[in-house]
């Protein structure tokens, strides 16, 4: 190979990727070695300025890597260094004329008229692949980095074909700026001057005609230094000129003269908001009012300073009609709200305020005005203005800093000083009034059971209901009798209080109240030989009774009655139970009267949001509005779209009436025991597996020809089938119990379950065993019976109260080690803290179920460390459920749990959910 003495060569290897990068490696051919970057690069960065001449190149082990517009810029003739040649090594040396090909092209002025993009971009001429490539690559990314698109070109083409191509800093002869500048109005004046501006490239003055010369042809005002620019100047305000063209302010324009026109407020807006863009974006200098840049630190302020007559020392005042006293001020500077409404009345958007000009939106201002003009018409409470819907301009977070000097417009919302204290004592609750605990309390509050106290006096003082969700074994039940006990104490009332729970703590309810508050005057309400109507009414009456305990079923079935009785409190004990407002339960709760009511639960929402709108629409009817209107507003976007927004926006609106603390919140200082999960997995006997396989294989194909409610039913009807045969195959095949020794080896699960019950027995420890089947239980029982000689209780929903309420206290004496528990009749209420481990003998759908009966153990009083046990059979759809499960509690402390959510499955994912791993 021959080359020119003077002309040092570089031979370059170069490779492609399928995004559309070049890998660029340096080869010195008189030394024969291949050569490090530093030794080849800053000749290839000669004159490329964007990249401070190779400073910012991007490379990995001395491998160049460039984007196309980097191709055609630095393989352009006149950007090579004149001592320097590059040239393909070996097959690369097409790929090296291919880019010097694309990078004259690209500097080519007549580049688009051989470009078609009507559309893609094509070329009418015919050139190599890898050059075609690259100039498409280019043209690509030069678009996007001016921040156009293809949809932008075919508009662009004649400014493109008249010089606008390529797009670079638009200049005479590299010596002469010629750009656009916007100037402000002058004093006493309301038309903006929107001109063009030179400057030379060396200097940062701006120079324009004088005005007495601005109508002159712009070969007649330049200086004389610029004449030989004449044309150049012209050629580039003709492009500038052409770009604006569709707007309405360019009508008329002389362009033989320098521009100068006169534009108003709604021109400056288009301009700021398009044109300002697209100039700059294709290469033109743009000069603004040096304020406009920092315009965001200018914006209009309205304070709403509400108020009314009262103090707010009781809930008649939130009925009171608010007056708001408007405060308007612009960068500083208070407006009139008469100025004001003319401002808006002329959609002023730029506006002088003081010595200074700043920008406003007009359109946010116009929503201003109309706010204000409704606050006044419309009459709002301070009960509108606290929890009901109002304009989206008032939906922020009340602010309590008056110092707060936020940069965006804002309608900020002063509140009297009662009042605000009152908003934030119940949105933050703190603050409230200490309430001091009653003498006849027989117990010791803990801090947050004070503070519990506190929060429940405060809402009834204010007639607002509540909703006590702390965790399960946080002590809900002492803090309503404290709350209880104040209230009859205090206040004197002579109507009775009704506490609504489940059968299964009936029992508990009763002995907590006889312990922690004697001195209250119960009456059990329950049984077949209750007092009914009048001689209940007259019973009341007679003996002064202050605590009703009852049941939900006595309630349904009592209702007629109860409900012509006036409460001072009804309470509602796991509250969950009124989930369903269409049951007759739900129904006839919603039908009791009472001053103040009062909803305790473990988990606020225990499956679908409806079951929070259920206990919203007891604590505080019609607060959520209908449920058809709740159904629309917040279900359906939160369970079908899972937006956040929406969560947070139904979070804000229960926070004031819900008070939820956690085990796990270290504010609470609870110093409870530890507590440990575990799985515990087992396989399945041979002929459980026989029998999981034909029965999936006999029903399966049923579902895909059923739909909705039946669908589900035999869904669930399936998977209980399927869950007991996971048990034991002998409770699916309804068949008598064997011996235990043969019972066991039928079923590794039960075998488990009783091997670990003896150790824990061994051990001298206690356990607690919950199962859903009754079945389950009474086999677990004869297991222990027969084997170890140990009588294990196993307490269900038919059990009687009294002999319910016996195995507790005996279990918690230490009088037996092993108690068996139905899970809905044992998995909430109980204390049974004598119990370190807990063994879940089946998976129920709901964690938050579990999560309860786990509680039983695990909960104030515990000071052992507690260890939990779940049974899951391998390869089943235990296993799969438990996987589902622990994506499923996610959603559970977000509040959003889906009820029956495996009915909802498709039929594939049933199919998957049925399917038998062996």
């Amino acid at each position: 190979m021959t080359t020119n003495a003077f002309v040092k060569p570089f031979e370059l290897t170069i490779e492609t990727s399928n995004n559309g990068l070049f890998f660029l490696s340096g080869y010195d051919v008189q030394v024969g070695r291949p050569l490090r970057l530093e030794e080849w690069t800053p000749q290839l960065f000669f004159k490329h300025e964007a990249s401070f001449y190779g400073l910012n190149m991007r490379s990995e082990d001395d491998v160049l890597i460039l984007t196309s517009l980097e191709i055609v810029e630095l393989f352009f003739e006149k950007n090579m260094h004149p001592f320097v040649k590059f040239i393909g090594f070996e097959d690369c040396e097409q790929t090296i004329e291919s880019f010097k090909l694309a990078s004259s092209l690209w500097h080519d002025k007549n580049l688009w008229d051989k470009i078609d993009v009507s559309d893609d971009i094509q070329f009418k001429l015919d050139l190599p692949e890898e050059a075609t490539t690259v100039l498409k690559l280019a043209l690509s990314e030069k678009l996007i980095e001016a921040g156009l698109s293809l949809n932008d070109v075919e508009p662009l083409l004649p400014f493109f074909r008249n010089g606008g191509w390529p797009i670079t800093q638009k200049n005479v002869d590299d010596e002469l700026l010629v750009g656009l500048r916007l100037r402000e109005p002058e004093e006493g004046e309301e038309a903006w001057v929107l001109e063009t501006v030179l400057r030379s490239t060396t200097k940062a003055v701006y120079w324009t005609p004088p005005a007495r010369k601005s109508h002159l042809a712009i070969e007649n005002v330049l200086p004389a230094k610029w004449v030989d620019h004449v044309d150049g100047v012209r050629a580039l305000q003709n492009q500038m000129i052409h770009l604006l063209d569709d707007r309405a302010y360019m009508v008329g324009v002389n362009a033989n003269s320098l521009l100068t026109l006169k534009i108003s407020d709604a021109d400056v807006r288009q301009f700021l908001r398009s044109d300002f863009m697209r100039l700059q974006a294709l290469g033109f200098e743009i000069v603004l009012p040096a304020w406009l840049k920092e315009v965001k630190e200018s914006k209009m302020k309205v304070k709403a300073n509400a108020s009314t007559s009262s103090n707010y020392k009781s809930a008649a005042g939130l009925q009171e009609i608010l007056t708001f006293d408007w405060k308007l001020s612009l960068n500083g500077q208070e407006i009139p709200v008469e100025q004001f409404q003319q401002m808006v009345s002329d959609n002023r958007e730029f506006i002088r305020a003081g010595t200074e000009w700043v920008r406003v939106d007009a359109a946010w201002m116009q929503e201003i005005q109309r706010l204000m003009d409704q606050a006044e018409t419309e009459d709002w409470t301070v009960k509108d203005l606290l929890f009901q819907e109002l304009p989206k301009e008032m939906e922020m977070p009340i602010d309590f800093d008056d110092t707060d000097d936020r940069d965006d417009p804002i309608l900020q919302l002063e509140l009297q000083n009662s009042l605000r204290d009152y908003v934030q004592k119940i949105m933050d609750k703190q603050g409230l009034p200490e309430v001091s605990i009653s003498p006849s309390l027989q117990a010791e509050l803990r801090p947050y059971q004070h503070e519990g106290l506190n929060w429940l006096s405060f809402m009834r003082e204010q007639n607002f209901g509540a909703v006590l969700a702390d965790d399960m074994g946080l002590g809900k039940t002492i803090q309503l009798i404290a709350y209880l006990l104040n209230v009859y104490e205090l206040e004197k009332p002579t109507e009775p209080t009704i506490i609504i729970c489940p059968t299964s703590v009936v029992g508990n309810w009763q002995k907590e109240i006889e312990r922690f508050a004697p001195s209250l005057k119960t009456y059990l309400h329950y049984g077949s030989k209750r007092l009914k109507d009048e001689a209940f009414r007259d019973f009341l009456e007679e003996s002064k009774t202050q605590i009703i305990l009852t049941t939900y079923g006595t309630i349904t079935q009592d209702i007629e009655g109860l409900e012509l009785i006036h409460f001072t409190n009804i309470t509602l004990d796991e509250a969950q139970n009124i989930k369903n407002m269409n049951t007759k339960q739900s129904k006839a709760i919603r039908r009791l009267q009472g001053a103040h009511h009062i909803a305790l639960t473990g988990t606020p929402v225990e499956n679908r949001l409806s079951e929070l709108w259920a206990i919203f629409d007891f604590i505080y009817r019609g607060y959520l509005g209908s449920f058809s209107r709740f159904q629309e507003d917040f279900i359906a976007p939160i369970e079908r779209d899972d937006s956040d927004l929406v969560k947070e926006k139904l979070r804000k609106k229960i926070q004031p009436f819900l008070l939820r603390r956690t085990k796990q919140d270290p504010k609470l200082q609870l110093n409870l025991p530890e507590k440990l999960e575990q799985k515990e997995y087992c396989s399945l006997t041979e002929e459980q597996a026989v029998l999981y396989e034909s029965f999936i294989q006999e029903t399966l194909h049923k579902i895909e020809t059923l739909s909705g409610f039946e669908r589900k039913g035999l869904i669930l009807k399936m998977l209980n089938k399927l869950k007991q045969l996971c048990n034991h195959p002998a409770l699916y095949l309804k068949e008598p119990f064997d011996e235990a020794p043969v019972m066991m080896k039928r079923s590794e699960k039960v075998k488990n379950i009783v091997s670990m019950g003896a150790e824990i027995i061994d051990n001298g420890e206690q356990c607690l065993i919950f199962t859903q089947y009754i079945g389950m239980g009474h086999l677990l029982q004869h297991c222990f019976s027969e084997l170890y000689d140990v009588d294990v209780p196993f307490l269900t929903g038919s059990m009687p109260k009294q002999q319910r309420d016996h195995f507790v206290e005996a279990f918690q004496n230490g009088e037996f080690p092993i108690f068996i528990l139905s899970l809905k009749a044992g998995g909430t209420g109980l204390n049974l803290t004598a119990a370190n481990h807990v063994l879940h003998a089946d998976r129920w759908w709901n964690p938050a179920v579990e999560n309860q009966a786990t509680d039983r153990a695990y909960r104030i009083g515990q000071t052992q460390f507690v260890h939990v046990h779940k049974f899951i059979t391998t390869g089943t759809i235990e296993e799969k459920i438990d996987a589902l499960l622990t994506e499923k509690q996610t959603l559970s402390e977000e509040l959003i749990q889906s009820s029956q959510w495996i009915t909802e499955l498709d039929d594939a994912e049933i199919k998957d959910l049925l399917s038998f791993s062996f």
